[in-house]
């Protein structure tokens, strides 16, 4: 259940004469588009991306325009998601609203001129279109959301897709005109097809998942929908969001007793996956389910009740209703909206569990909103809309796509998080090792024939030189940071990569990295993956033993994929015990004190029976 969130009207400050609708400007397809591997979201290379954003609301409601630009300036606010580590935002819109634009009727913007001069003279539609330009200028990536039928600021109370004189033809159809306009800008990356589909077993109406082609099963609504979409543009990502209940076994859709079906959040249960997948044909790979999870600040439910923690949220509460998918890599997860207020009792218990798991299984997500007038959740703006709310932020930046040295990673091949320039962000291609050397530029380090570049292959003394005869392989490197400067504490977290320095691509199943430290606890071992490269579920870990100065154990990892020639992949985890009790790492074989990092022949490499790297302890 859900309560209205956006707060009041917003004053019409220097309106504006109505403008005939013009064209989208003209832009190239850059092959930003994104598909799906698995539970994956992968570019066209195959490389895995993770979409981090937040959600603006605004052009769903009465106003028809994004909040706050009565207060704040719309490129000010654009830059700083960017800088700040927000690769995608979700902009929730209404039926109402495309069916308007569809048919010619703008309207006036709206918002302060002062504040927004570059907005001056323009409708809602052409300040829409400015905002996409703003977003390819700082990397930004879209996600459309069809939040209600009507343009209404309490428009998504409403449980299904269709209202008053709006049909659900009226629905696709508002869909197939946005994506015809847009196909071929790559800003605009996924369509959430409706907003938290809901209703309880007594209401009428009220949202189902089945195979049947009921005006009331979303299932069937989100599959056809999708199909339209991606007849006109085969490259959207279609996110489907669940309903609020689903029969338990035994019981059908007939009921209307309320004990006779699992019950969760609006837009949240998609226990019907398992019986009635989605499908969208030759174009499967282009779905994302997309739950919504909210703490006990929105509605106390049953799960909050008693004593509750991660543990008991994961298999009550996510595993069933959505989590289940990504385990048995059915489809991604895009976790639409959460957040909160940090009140430092159940409800930021909530965020922090929710996160934990966000961020150790890599789900993509949407928070929660950067406007500050979302009454049961608050913003990471603060009322001014010009400041941040520093301690939310500090909370969600933790599940930002980072690299490790704190740079953001944008969805944009070309254009960096940030803008041309950031400091902060990058693009996928910089990411990747796939951004174009400069030869004008002595010291672009990606320029092999730079003498002062660390790969140069004519300095004798580059470690990283296959040909170089002090070099340990020219294969395969392991390079090391420590995670955790204590020596003495209940977790040993070393950060581990391997970099294929060879001409050949390595088949990572065949590869066993070790890690070696002498185990003082009491408890069985456990190895904790926070995060990897190709996915904490294609990370294997055991531990074996040996009798070595430093060393009566260790960690061996075995990963899935290819790691291409040039390439490097991650992995960040935690090793401990069953009980948590401490280990003395001051004397550790492969403990380095490098939080940077460094080539680290304490950590060895095995491709099958054979060491490539390193040399293990004896």
């Amino acid at each position: 259940m859900r309560r209205l969130r956006a707060g009041a009207a917003a004053v019409a400050l220097g309106a504006t004469a109505l403008i005939p609708l013009t064209s989208s400007p003209a832009l190239a397809n850059s092959g930003d588009w994104l598909h799906t591997d698995g539970n994956r979201i992968v570019d066209a290379a195959g490389n895995e991306v993770w979409l981090t954003g937040v959600n603006w609301f605004g052009f769903n409601t009465s106003e028809r325009m994004f909040h706050g630009l009565w207060a704040a300036n719309i490129e000010d606010v654009t830059r700083e998601m960017a800088e700040r580590g927000l690769n995608i935002v979700r902009v929730p819109i209404s039926t109402q609203l495309l069916l308007e634009w569809k048919n010619g009727q703008t309207s006036p913007n709206g918002v302060n001129e002062y504040v927004n001069p570059e907005l001056a003279g323009k409708n809602n539609l052409q300040v829409f279109d400015y905002w996409l330009q703003l977003c390819e200028k700082y990397g930004l990536k879209v996600m459309l959301d069809v939040h209600s039928a009507e343009a209404d600021n309490s428009g998504h109370v409403y449980p299904v897709w269709y209202k008053g004189s709006i049909t659900t033809e009226d629905f696709y159809e508002a869909w197939e005109w946005v994506t015809e306009r847009y196909k071929n800008n790559d800003t605009i990356i996924a369509a959430d097809i409706k907003n938290e589909p809901h209703g309880k077993a007594s209401e009428t109406p009220r949202a189902k998942w089945d195979d049947s082609t009921d005006v009331d099963n979303f299932k069937h609504v989100c599959e056809t929908a999708g199909k339209r979409i991606l007849a006109i543009n085969p490259n959207m990502l279609i996110l489907c969001e669940g309903v609020e209940i689903y029969p338990k076994d035994g019981e059908n859709w007939s009921s209307t007793n309320g004990r006779d079906y699992y019950s969760t959040w609006w837009g949240g249960n998609l226990r019907g996956v398992a019986d009635h997948p989605v499908d969208l044909g030759p174009h499967q790979d282009q779905l994302v389910y997309s739950p919504h999870d909210y703490g006990p600040t929105v509605w106390q439910q049953p799960w909050f009740e008693g004593n509750w923690n991660k543990e008991t949220l994961t298999t009550d509460v996510w595993r069933p209703n959505w989590l289940y998918i990504h385990e048995d890599n059915t489809a991604p997860l895009l976790i639409g909206e959460w957040g909160g207020f940090l009140d430092g009792g159940d409800n930021q218990k909530w965020m922090t569990a929710l996160r934990s798991l966000i961020i150790e299984e890599r789900l993509h997500h949407t928070f929660w909103a950067l406007n500050p007038n979302s009454g049961d959740t608050g913003g990471l703006l603060g009322y001014d809309w010009m400041t941040w709310d520093e301690q939310k932020y500090a909370f969600l930046e933790a599940a930002l796509w980072q690299d490790n040295n704190g740079r953001y990673i944008g969805l944009d091949h070309e254009v960096p998080l940030g803008g041309r320039g950031s400091t902060t962000g990058l693009s996928l291609n910089q990411y990747y090792g796939g951004a174009p050397v400069d030869p004008t530029d002595p010291t672009d380090p990606t320029d092999p024939t730079d003498p002062a570049d660390p790969t140069d292959p004519t300095d004798p003394t580059d470690p990283t030189d296959p040909t170089d005869p002090a070099d340990p392989t020219a294969d395969l490197e392991v390079h090391y940071r420590n995670n955790s400067a204590a020596t003495n504490d209940n977790q040993i977290a070393p950060g581990l990569r391997l970099v294929n320095t060879g001409s050949s691509p390595i088949d990572l199943s065949t590869v066993r990295i070790r890690y070696y430290f002498s185990n003082e606890s009491s408890g069985s071992l456990q190895y904790a993956c926070d995060w990897a490269q190709v996915g904490c579920s294609n990370v294997s870990a055991s531990f074996g033993s040996l009798n070595a100065p430093g060393a009566d154990t260790y960690l061996s990892l075995t990963l899935s994929g290819t790691l291409a020639p040039g390439s490097s992949t991650e992995i960040q985890g935690r090793i401990h015990s069953s009980n948590w009790s401490n280990f003395d790492e001051s004397d550790d074989y492969s403990r380095g004190s490098n939080t940077d990092w460094a080539a680290n022949p304490a950590v060895t490499a095995h491709i099958g029976s054979t060491l490539v790297w390193g040399t293990p302890p004896a």
